[in-house]
């Protein structure tokens, strides 16, 4: 495994840490800073919005920098923008650190793909990518729990102060790790770039992952008020289950890699959205009852991030075949869908928060992935009758 993969990986923990915190902190936050649950949620929203900004836009604007350089440049936004958070005399001020942070991480994870696939032989291309975003699951294992107990301990304010510092420790890991001579894909010229926001089937992708993840994060955003106001969990126990929930992501983002590297990104993606909305839908039921709702949660893990090897990979092959001069920008427009869906859902589920009830979100989750399983159908008859 090439060392730069690990220095992938390690920026994948910090980042995913300061993003899916928030989850744990929401009660927390809401409560100091005389919010509405639903107002916080807002940090979810406006946070994905600066990654489905950065990852295309920023992308493209460093299209002809050195990848490294691009790397150390978006870890140092990242730590900025945490600091600007621990430091936030207002929530309009923290929104503002928030969006900054997701500006870096939309371009992280785009040209990281690009890098991770770049860095193996081309049948390796989705295991490659489960490993860097192997640090964003051990985030949700490790770091996500984590900051919500020293959040909840010194304060959410403490929190950003220790993701800067991993933000930190990141970019010396990559300054040491990374490569000098990493490949330096051609600049996409604007014509291509149109080309990659036009093309059909990018576009059927960009759909699929939108839908898929946005029908997860309407009941995933508020998981924590829904496990402390629905099944009566206190805050220290809520640590512990997002603990276990990240250790389920993290042994199903390296089976979803396995499986699409084995199966085909079409296959992979049916099974794991399929399971992702049965799991969905048994939580509707499972909430209110303590053990069947924390194994509901470890059943869900598994699912939630096991799409994104294979939605990433088969974005990069369709990209080879139909914008080839701007792969970059279609990888970048990939992780802007997946927070496209992440804002929309984390949006979307605190309407039905504030005009329904908690326990609505995971059914109309299940509903909203359910379409996404019927576009990924679509997309790989699609394949099919290109390919014949």
């Amino acid at each position: 495994m090439p060392l730069a993969l690990l220095a992938l990986a390690l920026s994948a923990f910090a980042i995913g840490t300061t993003e899916f915190v928030i989850v744990g902190l929401l009660p927390t936050m809401a409560q100091d800073l005389n919010v509405s649950i639903p107002s916080a949620g807002l940090l979810v929203s406006l946070y994905a919005l600066g990654v489905a900004i950065g990852a295309p836009v920023l992308t493209a604007l460093t299209g002809r920098w050195n990848r490294k350089h691009v790397l150390l440049f978006v870890m140092g936004l990242f730590v900025i923008g945490n600091l600007i958070a621990w430091q936030a005399p207002s929530f309009s001020a923290l929104i503002v650190a928030r969006i900054l942070t997701g500006l870096a991480h939309g371009v992280f994870f785009s040209i990281g793909s690009t890098i991770a696939t770049g860095l193996v032989p081309k049948e390796k291309g989705a295991s490659a990518i489960a490993i860097m975003f192997t640090g964003l699951t051990v985030a949700l294992v490790t770091g996500v729990p984590l900051g919500t107990y020293i959040g909840q301990l010194f304060g959410w304010e403490a929190t950003f102060l220790t993701v800067s510092l991993l933000g930190l420790i990141a970019m010396i890991g990559s300054a040491l790790l990374v490569p000098n001579n990493l490949k330096q894909p051609q600049a996409a010229k604007l014509a291509d770039q149109i080309k990659v926001l036009t093309h059909s089937r990018l576009l059927l992708v960009y759909a699929i992952t939108a839908v898929g993840y946005g029908g997860t994060f309407i009941a995933f955003t508020y998981l924590a008020p829904i496990l402390k106001e629905i099944t009566g969990f206190g805050s220290h126990t809520i640590g512990l289950i997002l603990l276990v929930y990240g250790a389920s992501v993290a042994i199903g983002n390296i089976w979803g890699g396995k499986l699409a590297d084995k199966h085909g990104p079409i296959t992979a993606l049916t099974i794991i959205f399929s399971g992702l909305a049965l799991v969905l839908l048994m939580f509707s039921f499972t909430a209110p009852h303590p053990i069947l709702a924390v194994l509901t949660i470890l059943i869900w893990g598994a699912f939630a991030f096991g799409n994104v090897p294979g939605l990433q990979v088969y974005v990069v092959k369709l990209a080879e075949q139909h914008t080839p001069n701007a792969i970059d920008v279609a990888s970048g427009l990939n992780i802007a869908a997946f927070n496209v869906g992440i804002a929309l859902g984390a949006f979307g589920g605190g309407l039905i928060v504030e005009n329904f009830n908690l326990m609505d979100t995971p059914w109309v989750g299940a509903i909203v992935v359910g379409v996404a399983i019927i576009l990924t159908r679509v997309s790989g008859r699609l394949d099919s009758s290109t390919n014949s």
